[in-house]
């Protein structure tokens, strides 16, 4: 039996690891270089959020100052966006895009779009077992080794069955991704936020953002074949 470092399974995570780390390189790049572009009407990050909000009826929606960076977020349980103090301030094309995606998010969430709110739904039961998915299979696999296969196995299938709702909620956060994107985007140009010279590197903020959330899923998928690979052989 191997686990671990040691268990050739894990190779299968090697294609996902490389392509995380490619997905978050490619952010910081993207970021990095367009968040010290301008956009040509010296919009800040606030402006652009607020003007898209109250343009979809969301003028109830507060638009706060999160600490960190690249920590911005739109919370649903609160009705509130939280913007980190670069893109609420900065009037960079990087600002007012990032601030469209959680002004997407708001926009989903007011529209009752379908995914978002099933997202919402399972997002707090899946933190809960997602935090006991490993242990349980790391636990299944030593009583397992120690000759209890009946409670070991148990134990480790119930891991699966948890870990499984983790690439589900992955996957589900895909389309949600894509689409606060797409409104994003729509909204920057028929607002008038950004003119079409500047729509290119909006685009690329975003889809390299959007690559992390890929990346999330890749990872997820392959650990829960590793773990399926695993179980076959006990």
């Amino acid at each position: 039996m191997y686990f671990g470092m040691f268990d050739p399974t894990i190779i299968i995570l090697i294609p996902a690891i490389i392509f995380a780390v490619y997905a978050q390189s490619k952010v910081s790049r993207a970021y990095r270089k367009y968040s010290r572009i301008a956009n040509r009407r010296g919009m800040t990050g606030y402006q652009a959020a607020r003007m898209i909000l109250d343009s979809n009826g969301l003028a109830h929606v507060p638009v706060e100052i999160v600490a960190g960076r690249l920590t911005d977020h739109y919370d649903p349980s609160r009705d509130v966006m939280r913007l980190s103090s670069q893109v609420y301030n900065g009037t960079s094309i990087a600002s007012v895009s990032i601030a469209a995606h959680e002004s997407g998010h708001a926009i989903q969430d007011g529209t009752s779009y379908g995914f978002l709110r099933f997202r919402n739904a399972i997002a707090p039961v899946v933190s809960l077992i997602s935090t006991a998915s490993w242990p349980l299979l790391l636990i299944g696999l030593i009583i397992i080794w120690q000759g209890n296969a009946a409670t070991g196995n148990f134990l480790f299938d119930l891991g699966i069955i948890f870990f499984s709702a983790v690439v589900l909620f992955h996957t589900v956060t895909l389309p949600v991704e894509f689409n606060a994107s797409s409104r994003a985007i729509k909204q920057l140009v028929s607002l008038g936020i950004i003119d079409e010279a500047e729509m290119r590197g909006a685009k690329k903020v975003l889809s390299a953002a959007a690559m992390t959330y890929v990346a999330a899923l890749a990872t997820s998928v392959a650990n829960l074949i590793r773990i399926l690979m695993i179980r076959g052989r006990n």
